[in-house]
């Protein structure tokens, strides 16, 4: 896609739920571009609703409507947080009504692997197996790691306070990582400074810890 001054490096929709609006994930992704070594302007857009599954999503047709209005570079499907576990069948058939409609764009699917509750870390092996076998379904399709990065953050500090009360939903940190994974994915380089984190009251030894555990659970996919 030709770029001009007044356009966007790339463009990201993201579809899915509260995972993805907690925090602004999306705008946190475009300040830790803006502020990476090498700069980058990312427009982002979200669809979500609370709880809402692909299926949703898809029968309310407002995700549809937002990929037919611009030229995005990615897609990134965030399913209902349970669902990759307790019915992999239905998260594929999700990505599957969208991933063409995203590829006949010109657009990349990617693929949110969310995180396990906090009371069932065991379960993360199961939901990154689901995405995992989707994506090996869809051509082209990239995952975007971030339960495994949370897994690896725990495993270092289990006191990490990446969940909020319910056991659920990302806290500040939580997001920040999030984010962090998501720009080493999309964008193949680790996030740097402090400007993101600082805004977001984080300490900044840990800012600095989250940015290298999100670039090696990037590393080791």
């Amino acid at each position: 896609m030709p770029t001009t001054p007044e356009s966007p490096d790339s463009r990201v929709l993201f579809i899915g739920n509260s995972y993805t609006s907690r925090n602004q994930l999306p705008r946190l992704l475009a300040d830790l571009a803006a502020t990476a070594e090498h700069p980058r302007r990312v427009e982002v857009e979200a669809i979500v609703a609370g709880g809402a599954s692909l299926k949703r999503h898809c029968n309310a047709g407002f995700a549809q409507q937002a990929l037919a209005k611009l030229s995005w570079n990615y897609v990134v499907l965030q399913e209902q947080s349970t669902l990759p576990l307790k019915n992999p069948a239905r998260y594929h058939d999700n990505v599957r009504f969208f991933a063409p409609e995203i590829a006949r764009r010109g657009a990349k699917t990617v693929l949110y692997l969310t995180w396990a509750r906090q009371q069932a870390p065991d379960t993360q092996d199961l939901i990154t197996r689901a995405v995992e076998e989707v994506a090996g379904e869809v051509d082209d399709a990239l995952v975007v790691p971030v339960g495994p990065a949370w897994q690896a953050a725990m495993a270092e500090d289990s006191d990490l306070p990446l969940y909020t009360d319910d056991g659920s939903h990302p806290t500040a940190l939580g997001s920040y990582l999030a984010a962090c994974v998501f720009h080493v994915s999309l964008f193949g380089e680790a996030p740097r400074g402090f400007s993101v984190s600082d805004a977001l009251r984080l300490d900044r030894s840990v800012a600095a810890r989250l940015q290298v555990v999100a670039s090696e659970a990037t590393r080791l996919r």
